[in-house]
């Protein structure tokens, strides 16, 4: 696992001086730049990156052409903490050990940072420095839309606040970290389906994949607000349970969500196999979830 997370520090480092990139080319550096570079540089693992680029190996795609899709995807996912944080929210004062964005800042520059993060996920693809087709430019625009909406990641995020201290199925709760997180995994999964220009049903086993992984980082994420070590996660812990938050930890129970994690793992891996020896490094990924501490 060590040789993995030494890739995943790789990664995570291409991604960062593909992004640092966009920043230095501008002439002057204004407040919002600030803090949106604040949240996208606060010291994240980077994992939706590794995904994007381990997905990408197993079909011989470009690196470069992965890491500007990677970097693109964790302007979303910044974002989205940045919203997740604020007062109306979820009421975060820290994130990865700093404090969150609107306490840095204020409010209003952390709403706007956000927005301005969501909007240059966009402008990075729609790049004419990123050497693919306008078709497949448009396809991953349109499905990264998609999945980070009304009918993904803010879909999830809406539901996961509205019912709060709500009695709701597995189901329900499945369905909304899917949302939640899965669908930005999705795209991850995915993207590459789109550049090798795939059929819908192949691309349909990547984007599967993709859900399945994500629901497995939010389980994970909520096993360790569960039990977890709050100086080593970044933020206080077992504050899924102070928000009434609706959680398979809290249905389940510790145990029987580890359980379902760890079988949630192995149908994973037993459809990513299927791609053959390319897929050790996507393999490698899915282990690392169980096993990290933040």
């Amino acid at each position: 696992m060590q040789n993995f997370s030494d890739k995943l520090n790789i990664i995570a480092n291409d991604t960062n001086i593909f992004l640092k990139k966009i920043f230095l080319k501008k002439n002057n550096i204004s407040y919002l730049d600030k803090s949106m570079k604040y949240s996208l540089f606060s010291g994240g693992k980077r994992f939706r990156s590794a995904i994007v680029v381990n997905t990408g190996k197993i079909f011989g795609i470009n690196y470069k052409k992965l890491i500007a899709i990677a970097a693109a995807v964790e302007c979303i996912h910044s974002y989205s903490l940045i919203h997740d944080d604020l007062p109306a929210m979820d009421d975060d004062d820290l994130r990865r050990g700093k404090l969150a964005t609107h306490k840095k800042f204020n409010e209003f520059t952390a709403i706007l940072a956000g927005n301005s993060l969501l909007t240059l996920a966009f402008e990075i693809l729609s790049s004419k420095d990123l050497k693919l087709s306008s078709k497949i430019k448009n396809e991953l625009i349109s499905a990264l839309t998609v999945f980070s909406g009304s009918s993904g990641l803010a879909k999830g995020q809406y539901f996961d606040l509205a019912l709060e201290n709500k009695k709701i199925s597995i189901k329900k709760i499945i369905d909304i970290q899917r949302n939640k997180t899965g669908k930005l995994f999705a795209f991850c999964c995915e993207s590459a389906g789109f550049i090798k220009e795939q059929n819908f049903y192949k691309r349909k086993i990547l984007k599967k994949i993709g859900l399945d992984i994500g629901l497995l980082f939010q389980i994970t994420d909520d096993l360790i607000d569960f039990k977890g070590d709050s100086k080593i996660v970044g933020k206080p812990t077992k504050s899924d349970k102070k928000k009434g938050k609706q959680t398979l930890v809290k249905l389940l129970g510790y145990k029987e969500t580890l359980n379902f994690a760890n079988n949630l793992k192995k149908k994973i891996n037993m459809k990513i196999k299927k791609y053959g020896i390319k897929s050790y490094d996507l393999i490698q990924s899915v282990e690392f979830i169980l096993k990290r501490d933040f």
